[in-house]
């Protein structure tokens, strides 16, 4: 009987451990499968707060009405163009990180109230972005460089333009970088 129990319980050791080992391979091949722009993620939940959707889109919309360029668009099907899908967000990360730096900062005397809501609400997002990294992409460094060169050629009146366009960011970010949250799910 002891002989037998001896044998039943080295049995259910090997199979735990092999279990254990099993588990633990599994594990590290999936974190290597992980891509490098895994940092590239917001949460849906960055995006849900009504308020700040109501002041980015009413300051896009004054922006808008202020904007006498009208056969220009920054954020649209070109700024995307030869960009895979999986790398958007980053790329949106350095159209984000030169919006604060070169046209909300600066111009952030102007359109109150919503400014002073809607720059803090951008800044976090950047920040959440800030370890989203992608080595050596040229049509991404492109692209973004059309866009402030576009920009830059059209001064005072590109900034504007920038600020009208908030929502289209603001659209775009939750598209391209925001993912559902996980949690307990109940069919009904």
């Amino acid at each position: 009987m002891a002989a037998l129990q001896k044998s039943v319980s080295s049995a259910l050791v090997a199979a735990l451990a092999a279990g254990c080992l099993l588990i633990l391979a599994l594990c590290a091949q999936w974190g290597a499968a992980l891509p490098i722009t895994s940092h590239c993620r917001l949460n849906e939940s960055d995006f849900q707060e009504p308020y700040i959707i109501n002041y980015t889109f009413t300051l896009a919309q004054e922006a808008s009405l202020a904007d006498n360029i009208t056969d220009v668009r920054l954020i649209g099907k070109k700024l995307f163009q030869g960009i895979n899908v999986t790398k958007r967000c980053y790329l949106l990360k350095q159209v984000l990180n030169f919006t604060l730096e070169e046209v909300l900062l600066p111009q952030s005397d102007k359109f109150q109230p919503y400014m002073k809501e809607v720059v803090p609400f951008f800044a976090k997002l950047s920040k959440k972005l800030s370890q989203c990294h992608e080595y050596d992409n040229q049509h991404i460094q492109r692209n973004v460089q059309n866009l402030k060169n576009t920009v830059r050629k059209l001064g005072e009146s590109g900034e504007i333009k920038v600020i009208g366009e908030l929502n289209l960011l603001f659209i775009a970010l939750r598209r391209e970088c925001a993912q559902v949250e996980q949690g307990w799910k109940m069919d009904y």
